[in-house]
């Protein structure tokens, strides 16, 4: 019987399945949405049932579409949203609160209750990570003290704290509570140095010890599903950029990848040694395979990319569908000296500014539908070119290409805009669901279904690539402007 390793890839907006062989290639998928539930401004979260519901209706359908069982898998992977924050009962596995997505913002008065205590970096030493609306840590704080009954059941230990990957694995595997190196690196709880919690950290953050769940590496065995896929190993765990990193094959320090979804994420491997930041980026584990040692990144985070064209369709009606955006922002010659800085959840790095709040500047009577389109797009590249400056000035490596993936990596206009706003080539694998596949071989590496790290290097390949073709002046000129625009956009909230 035929082999291959399943990726479960529970992502913002949806959960998709994916079967790949031994080449990387992808033989089966599904994928279904759920919803966002915005209950305040600034306030996102997830039904954690719909989530796992979603899960696994997507599993069926992809094994059914392509004629396969359970009995065809070697092992299955997991990769997720990160930071995204969930409590449940361990008694009888019942979710207290809704999740609390990675972008909500409603813990900014605790950033800056802790930052005016101890000072927004008085973390990173340990964590890699500013103190910041962003990461895990302060939102199950929130939730403690905010959820009638949670901070009582936690002190009596029938609560589970975890991030999606733990929440699916406990529901995969009848109650285990795991997780791996690289989700448990963004909740701001986990010492990088020893790849465990941290007491100091969890005693200023009032954390008790007993939610938390086992901090395992990216690539072992953790447990058998039973159930749907009784009996499969799920053999693989990252969170959802670092599963990027190892899927677009950036084993050695200095490659680096982009992933263009909801928000847009630029990781650098830096070896296996922390390298600290002095330009507003993030330190993280980039993963750990098995016994190995752990592999660390730097990572610039953009909260909303793909999330922007969504929010023009949904929300202004500007386009019928997330492709039609192209089309439209192709209409127009330039952006019309439109910028659009969409600073809906804060500005991420490097900036790390939670006050700031969107803004569309420099429009005219001249300005329509198509300059807005094309701006937003426009938006994502700038943001991109700040992130990966940061990132050549932190550590000492211009970027010579970037490696691209991610849904919005079909935007030919992007790409395009990319390339010359970088000045650098941009490169789009054959098979662009990286994030499904570094979790499928972080899972199939496990169990002997790939030999090493050396088959995901020979089974990439480069689909497609973008050059620069701006001149010089354009460019900065251009940039320039973006980066006015970002001061226009800060500390609008008081």
């Amino acid at each position: 019987m035929e082999k291959y390793v399943g990726a479960i890839d529970q992502g913002t907006t949806s959960t998709r399945f994916l079967v790949f062989d031994r080449r990387g290639d992808v033989i089966a998928q599904a994928q279904r949405e759920h919803r966002q539930i915005c209950p305040r401004p600034g306030w996102v979260e997830h039904d954690p049932r719909e989530i796992w519901t979603a899960t696994e209706g997507v599993i069926r359908d992809a094994l059914a579409g392509a004629g396969l069982t359970r009995k065809n898998l070697a092992a299955i992977g997991i990769t997720n949203q990160r930071e995204t924050t969930l409590l449940w009962r361990r008694s009888n596995g019942e979710p207290l609160h809704n999740a609390v997505v990675w972008m909500d913002t409603r813990t900014d008065a605790l950033v800056a209750e802790f930052s005016q205590a101890i000072g927004k970096e008085a973390l990173r030493e340990k964590t890699g990570l500013p103190l910041a609306t962003y990461f895990s840590g302060l939102k199950l704080r929130w939730l403690l003290d905010n959820v009638e009954g949670a901070r009582a059941a936690a002190e009596a230990g029938d609560l589970a704290f975890g991030t999606v990957d733990c929440w699916l694995i406990w529901n995969f595997t009848g109650g285990r509570h795991l997780t791996d190196v690289t989700n448990a690196s963004r909740t701001q709880l986990m010492n990088l140095a020893t790849l465990d919690w941290d007491d100091e950290v969890l005693s200023l953050l009032q954390i008790p010890r007993s939610l938390l769940p086992e901090i395992r590496s990216s690539s072992e065995v953790y447990a058998e599903v039973e159930g749907l896929l009784e009996g499969v190993a799920i053999a693989g765990v990252l969170g959802d950029q670092h599963a990027a990193l190892l899927g677009q094959a950036c084993l050695r320090p200095g490659e680096a990848k982009n992933t263009y979804g909801t928000g847009c994420f630029l990781l650098m491997n830096t070896g296996e040694t922390p390298s600290p930041s002095r330009s507003g980026l993030l330190t993280t584990l980039g993963f750990k395979l098995g016994d190995g040692p752990a592999v660390y990144a730097l990572e610039g985070s953009v909260a909303i990319a793909g999330a922007l064209v969504q929010w023009l369709r949904d929300n202004l009606g500007l386009i019928g569908s997330a492709a039609e955006v192209e089309t439209l922002a192709a209409q127009a010659e330039d952006n019309g000296d439109v910028y659009f800085v969409p600073a809906f959840s804060g500005l991420y790095a490097p900036h790390w500014q939670e006050r700031a709040r969107g803004a569309i500047l420099g429009l005219t009577r001249f300005a329509d539908k198509r300059h807005i389109a094309r701006a937003a797009l426009e938006a994502t590249a700038f943001q991109a070119r700040e992130i990966i400056d940061a990132m050549s000035r932190d550590s000492g490596i211009p970027i010579a290409e970037l490696k691209v993936d991610g849904g919005m990596t079909t935007n030919e206009l992007l790409m395009q805009f990319q390339a010359d706003i970088l000045d650098a080539p941009v490169v789009r694998p054959k098979v662009i669901e990286t994030t499904s596949l570094g979790a499928a071989y972080a899972a199939g590496l496990a169990v002997g279904y790939w030999r090493s790290t050396q088959d995901i290097r020979d089974n990439w390949q480069e689909g497609r690539r973008w050059t620069p073709s701006l001149a010089a002046a354009e460019r900065e000129r251009l940039y320039a402007r973006w980066n006015k625009a970002v001061t226009r956009s800060l500390d609008w909230l008081d």
